[in-house]
């Protein structure tokens, strides 16, 4: 697995780079080496952030932290993406049993007693309504919700409009 280090207002050292690498050569055992695992640490609010985002194949594994110390940022991460691999070994074979760029022999199986079933509790249908991305945003703070989904007149393609955690607001848009 290749691992490619970006910075937003962060200046990483050697040492932090290393260190990066060194831990993430855990999960390398997991993916082929033609996998890229994105590692994109940013500085706000007085506090460091490190966000991962590993595509392999379809699926995208990503865990993010927030923290005064960078190098406890890195270890949880880490962790956490390791334990989503885990937890997700049994649905993720299902899916990619041709695969090889997932090594599913190598992830450990999951010490949480866990369904292993995913459980949709609610269903809702609605009609997408064709608007801009501002109406969007209006009508998901009208109604209270952290994100909606819509009709996008501009891309004539579905729209996701979400509230983002810094308070700003984001938009997914999808293609065919």
């Amino acid at each position: 697995m290749k691992v490619v280090i970006t910075c937003k207002n962060f200046t990483a050292s050697d040492h932090l780079k290393d260190t990066i690498e060194k831990k993430f050569e855990r999960l390398g055992k997991y993916f082929s080496k033609e996998i890229v695992a994105n590692v994109m640490l940013s500085q706000e609010r007085g506090k460091q952030r490190l966000e991962a985002t590993i595509n392999a194949k379809g699926t995208i594994f990503r865990a993010e932290d927030s923290n005064a110390d960078i190098y406890t940022c890195v270890d949880k991460v880490v962790d956490k993406l390791s334990s989503q691999m885990s937890r997700f070994k049994t649905k993720l074979q299902r899916k990619h049993k041709d695969n090889k760029e997932i090594m599913f022999g190598e992830v450990p199986d999951s010490v949480e007693e866990e369904s292993d079933e995913i459980k949709i509790v609610r269903t809702k249908r609605f009609e997408l309504l064709p608007m801009t991305a501002e109406e969007a945003v209006m009508q998901m703070e009208l109604l209270e919700h952290a994100f909606y989904v819509f009709l996008n007149m501009e891309s004539d393609s579905v729209s996701v409009v979400y509230k983002r955690n810094d308070g700003a607001y984001g938009l997914l848009e999808t293609k065919y």
